[in-house]
């Protein structure tokens, strides 16, 4: 179970999800294990089982995703706000020539020679 835990699909996830995981995959699994073949329709309802399984837990990844990109998307507009304020504050206190300086377009930094 450890190997798997540690699995390229379950990096970055809490132990709790790594869980939920295994636990999808063991029941979609047994669905398909229990599969006698005696009939198209009961394994079409395990296929769609199994694909409903699998959508709920990409639907969770995606919300929970979701609501991690907005956290960041709030901290970045805070720290933008914090960097404007701060640029305006320095720029309010600097010397013409400075602000002159500014106003000029960035020279791109001269290529470095690599040898």
């Amino acid at each position: 179970m450890d190997s798997l835990l540690s699995a390229p699909l379950c990096k970055e996830k809490s132990k709790q999800e790594k869980i939920l995981i295994l636990r999808e995959m063991r029941t979609i699994l047994q669905l398909f294990m229990c599969f006698d073949g005696s009939s198209t329709v009961a394994i079409d309802n395990k296929i769609e089982q199994a694909m409903d399984l699998v959508k709920s837990h990409l639907m969770y990844a995606v919300r929970e995703e979701v609501e991690v990109l907005k956290e960041q998307i709030k901290e970045l507009i805070e720290k933008n706000s914090q960097l404007e304020h701060e640029n305006n504050i320095l720029k309010a206190a600097a010397s013409p020539e400075t602000l002159t300086l500014l106003s000029q377009p960035r020279q791109p930094p001269p290529p470095s020679s690599s040898s």
